[in-house]
Formats: structure tokens, C-alpha cells, sequence
């Protein structure tokens, strides 16, 4: 059995843990930034392929002590590089860190990229080249105090790059930190599911990939498919297994609006680009003027956050209205707010049932979790 690592927006390791465990991984176990497990190379394809929340999968092939640059660098030196990748093939190497004892992280990401170059001079009499931009091979190393753990990465790009999002709005929000709000506020594929300032449509794109049982990472390559240990065979099949259980694309209950009629325009080319136009419908409307499309539901958005001159003042001025349409017009809905504004629930002028924090990349949020209940939630 393999260690990996997957990596996932801050905030939602817990969301990531149980995913892996309902994918077949064994040990999941939420940390800091992501979650461990243990499992087949074979569920390390189906994590990448499958796994809504997650960014990376981390594949672990070393861990040990160290005191100085040194030591990392002869045990890097020391590890078959060339049973997992060959000269010819492209690298980068990461390195990210917590309580670590060496002084230059660059420094130290340097001997390691030595070390793994070194190794196949003295094997091969070739050096792998650097491409720290599309690289073939992605070496990450994480330093804490006492211990270095070197992994190989499995995903190659970001697994929230999911290939249908091609138009986008100025801060759009990543796939998989939408995907992990839909499973905290509630929502169910089956219900209805509304985001009435949904941008270029990433929570209406997530819950249709959702709802049709298409697995986000169906279209695109990962790196593992570059590694000497892979299994084309396997992973063919397991593609194969996954599109025959996706379901026709047909109307379903997903609604998104935006009084910003370009963003509609994006949303909605989205849409079509992921095969899903006939799914889920996305209009132009200002949120005032919204209405629930059914007696109960999911309503989810990631409002402006007010870092615009004027936007907070606008903002502090749109969410007493905005709690008053909820009130009046969602009894009976679970309504999930991302924010960075803390003054969102007391200027609504409703209590939340719970409210979580979430990083969406270096800004830090909540998730404020509101149930719709006709008169009982006023703050």
C-alpha cells in the first residue's frame, strides 16, 4: 500500500477526508491544508479523477530526519529516481515548510532538484532539465522541525482546473472550494439549488458535474500518466467505468442569475464548453428581484467582498434588503453565504446556524449558514 498526501482549500480537510474514505482510501485523515490516506496506485487514479474538493494528490516516496542542507541533499541523492521518471523527462521541485530549522527554503529547493539531477549524471551521464512552468514531473518536499517527506506529484495541474471554465469574472472562485460549499450548506443533487449572483457559474457548473455523476477530471491529463509505474490499462478502464455512469443531460433544478449581463454571458458559454447549457439555466436579474423557484432549497453566492473604493458602503447598504427578500421570499431554505465580510450576518439582520471558515487562496472567509424559517431568524 502507497502513502498519499491530497491537498485541498483550507477549510475543508474534514469535507476531503470523508470523500476519500467514500473513493476507498484507508487511514484518511485530515491535517493542516489537506488530508492523508493510504491505498492502491489504482485510488490514487480515481482520487485525481474523481475527487471533487481536493487540489493535489501527493504520491510519498521518502521520509526522514534531518538537521542540515546536507542531509536532505544526500538522502534525496540516494533515492531510484530512475524507478519513477526518466532523464529525458522535465522537473520542478517544491518545497513548502512549517517550524523548519533551515534558513533559505529557495536554497534548499535548489539541493533538492541537485540531488535528483545528480543521481541520473551518475547513472546516465544526463541531467534532467528544470520547467518550472509544465513540468513533466512535480517533486514536492514539506519540512517541519525535525522531518522532510518527499512526494511525487500525481495531479500535474491543480485538480480545480477542471477544463470547462474558460471564461471567468475578475476573482472567480475555484472549482473546488465551490464544490466543498455545496456539501457543507446542505445541497443534494436532486434539490433545488440557486446562486443568485453566480459570476461565470462555477456553483451552477459544480452542482450540474455533481447532479450528472460527471466526474470533474473525466477531460483532462494528470501526472501521473508520466510516471514509469503507470498502468495505462487500468486507468483506461476505470475512465470507461466512470463515463458509463454518467447520466443524460437533461433540465434539471439549478438556477443562477447576476445582475451583471456579461457574467451571464460567461456563466452561460461555461455552460455550453462543459456540455451542460440544456442543465441548468442562468438569466440576467437583479438579486432584489428574485423569488424562490420552489418551495424549498439550496441558496448559495460568494458576494463582492468590498475591497473596491465604495463597494463596502454599497454592500452595507444591499444586505438589509437583501436579509428582507430571504425572509420574505425563502422560508424553508438553506441559505450558505462565503464572505469575507464579517458584517454580513448583523447587517442582514439574521442569526446563522453556523458559520465556518474557508480560505478562498490567501483571503480568509466565512461560510455563514442561514436556515430559512418565516419569522424566526431575525438576529
Amino acid at each position: 500500500m502507497n502513502q498519499f498526501f491530497a491537498t485541498c482549500p483550507r477549510g475543508l480537510e474534514a469535507v476531503l477526508a470523508q470523500e476519500l474514505v467514500a473513493l476507498g482510501a484507508t487511514h484518511a485523515k485530515a491535517t493542516d491544508g489537506g488530508a492523508s490516506f493510504t491505498g492502491s496506485m489504482a485510488l490514487c487514479y480515481r482520487v485525481n479523477l474523481e475527487s471533487r474538493v481536493a487540489s493535489r494528490v501527493l504520491w510519498q516516496i521518502d521520509s526522514a530526519p534531518y538537521r542540515i542542507e546536507e542531509d536532505v541533499y544526500q538522502r534525496a541523492r540516494s533515492l531510484p529516481w530512475e524507478d519513477w521518471f526518466t532523464p529525458h523527462d522535465t522537473i520542478a521541485v517544491k518545497v513548502t515548510a512549517q517550524r523548519c530549522q533551515l534558513k533559505s527554503l529557495e536554497f534548499i529547493t535548489l539541493r533538492i532538484k541537485d540531488a535528483a539531477c545528480d543521481h541520473f549524471r551518475d547513472l546516465t551521464g544526463i541531467r534532467p532539465s528544470v520547467d518550472t512552468k509544465l513540468p513533466d514531473v512535480r517533486i514536492h518536499a514539506y519540512f517541519d522541525a525535525q522531518q522532510f517527506t518527499l512526494y511525487l506529484d500525481t495531479s500535474g495541474e491543480t485538480l480545480f482546473k477542471r477544463g470547462y471554465r474558460q471564461f471567468t469574472g475578475e476573482a472567480p472562485l475555484r472549482e473546488n472550494l465551490a464544490a466543498g460549499i455545496l456539501k457543507l450548506s446542505g445541497w443534494e443533487p436532486g434539490m433545488p439549488l440557486l446562486d443568485p449572483m453566480c459570476g461565470s457559474g462555477t456553483f451552477v457548473l459544480e452542482a450540474a458535474l455533481m447532479a450528472l455523476h460527471i466526474p470533474p477530471g473525466i477531460n483532462r491529463p494528470f501526472g501521473f500518466e508520466r510516471l514509469k509505474n503507470f498502468e495505462r490499462s487500468v486507468w483506461e478502464q476505470m475512465r470507461a467505468e466512470a463515463a458509463d455512469q454518467v447520466l443524460p443531460a437533461t433540465p434539471l433544478p439549478i438556477y443562477g442569475s447576476d445582475i451583471d449581463k456579461w457574467a451571464v454571458i460567461d456563466a452561460n458559454k461555461n455552460l455550453e464548453n462543459a456540455g451542460l447549457s440544456k442543465v441548468a439555466t442562468v438569466v440576467e436579474q437583479d438579486i432584489l428581484d428574485i423569488t424562490a423557484p420552489a418551495t424549498s432549497g439550496v441558496l448559495v453566492m460568494n458576494p463582492p467582498y468590498g475591497e473596491r473604493i465604495g463597494e463596502a458602503d454599497e454592500l452595507a447598504e444591499l444586505y438589509p434588503k437583501l436579509g428582507s427578500v430571504l425572509k420574505q421570499r425563502f422560508a424553508g431554505w438553506k441559505v450558505g453565504i462565503l464572505t469575507a465580510d464579517t458584517r454580513l450576518p448583523k447587517l442582514m439582520r439574521l442569526k446563522p446556524s453556523r458559520k465556518i471558515p474557508l480560505f478562498n487562496g490567501p483571503i480568509e472567509c466565512r461560510l455563514y449558514l442561514f436556515e430559512m424559517v418565516a419569522g424566526s431568524n431575525r438576529g
